[in-house]
């Protein structure tokens, strides 16, 4: 059997304190916002001063900023469509940012908006018009991507979650999709919608519970889709409780990136690193590894160019033909 860790003690060393990090970092008391995240910097500690080489983090969709700039190297996001928004200079972004792909990882997901008849919500701008009361599952971290998202489907409409609360409905926070903060409410009859991602370990059970999806209307999927949010299908083949398939909007992918500054070659030796590692990744099951990471597909969707040392590592080793960059 091959042995997963380079040789050498120095790599033994580093492997337990990526162990410790990842224990530390992944503390289920550590509140949102707080030290969750990780950063990970190759370089040289043969001297008196660590110098540091090359930045690979995790962290929410503005750390583009922090790419763009050179403070990070590489940094990791989910979904795709917020990548997009910060090479678009939309949405969070006020201008654009200098950003390309590395690699793709593959994660099917979708976003959707599920409401309970009771309500007689057939629309976000039903939601509007109504001033429901409405008790609504979201995620509690106030960064995260899919709160980004409710609030600019909801800014054309002119009201925020926070309306919601004023107007006398409650705001039921979570941190997993699938946590008992919104999964047993959801059992109980105590939840009238969930907005969320996440869908494959809370849907079918919000179905069983009644919960139907909001279908936006034409001009809400064309002012989401110039801020990156792609409108895919949420198929009945998935969830057999659905009555058809229902357009609704695409939460797929977790790209690495990159500012443009990155060197060519390191862009390279990356790519190859994953493929090299792929053993070792945890992959979803059933998108494929590494053998779409650099394709645009359902799981991986890359509205931001490759970059190009990205590329060229592709074109020598992918099966298909890649993306090219404009």
């Amino acid at each position: 059997m091959t042995e997963p860790l380079p040789r050498g003690a120095n790599f033994v060393r580093a492997k337990t304190l990526w162990e410790i990090g990842l224990h530390i970092a992944g503390n289920p008391v550590t509140p949102y916002g707080g030290n969750r995240d990780m950063v990970i910097t190759v370089g040289s500690g043969s001297s008196a001063h660590f110098r540091p080489w090359l930045r690979l983090a995790t962290g929410s969709a503005i750390l583009a900023q922090d790419v763009a700039e050179g403070g990070v190297d590489l940094a990791f996001v989910n979904p795709s469509a917020l990548l997009t928004q910060a090479y678009r200079g939309v949405g969070l972004f006020p201008s654009p940012l200098p950003v390309r792909i590395i690699a793709v990882y593959p994660s099917w997901d979708r976003f959707v908006f599920m409401v309970h008849p009771r309500t007689g919500i057939r629309s976000l701008r039903d939601l509007k018009a109504k001033r429901y009361p409405l008790r609504v599952s979201v995620r509690e971290d106030p960064t995260h991507s899919t709160l980004v998202l409710i609030e600019q489907a909801f800014a054309p409409h002119d009201f925020t979650l926070r309306d919601i609360e004023s107007w006398g409905g409650r705001l039921v926070v979570c941190g997993s999709p699938f946590d008992d903060r919104r999964m047993e409410p959801l059992r109980r009859g105590e939840l009238d919608a969930v907005f969320d991602e996440g869908i494959k370990t809370w849907l079918n059970e919000a179905l069983a519970c009644e919960l139907a999806p909001l279908e936006l209307s034409e001009p809400e999927f064309e002012n989401l889709g110039r801020l990156g949010w792609r409108r895919t299908a949420l198929p009945k083949a998935r969830f057999p409780r659905l009555l058809r398939d229902v357009d609704t909007l695409d939460f797929s992918g977790w790209p690495i990136y990159a500012s443009t500054a990155l060197p060519e070659q390191t862009a390279y030796d990356v790519c190859g690193a994953i493929a090299a590692r792929a053993a070792e990744i945890p992959w979803e099951k059933g998108t494929g590894g590494t053998s779409h990471m650099g394709q645009d597909g359902e799981a991986t969707p890359m509205d931001v160019p490759l970059h190009p040392g990205a590329e060229r590592w592709y074109r020598e080793h992918a099966a298909r033909a890649c993306p090219t960059t404009p």
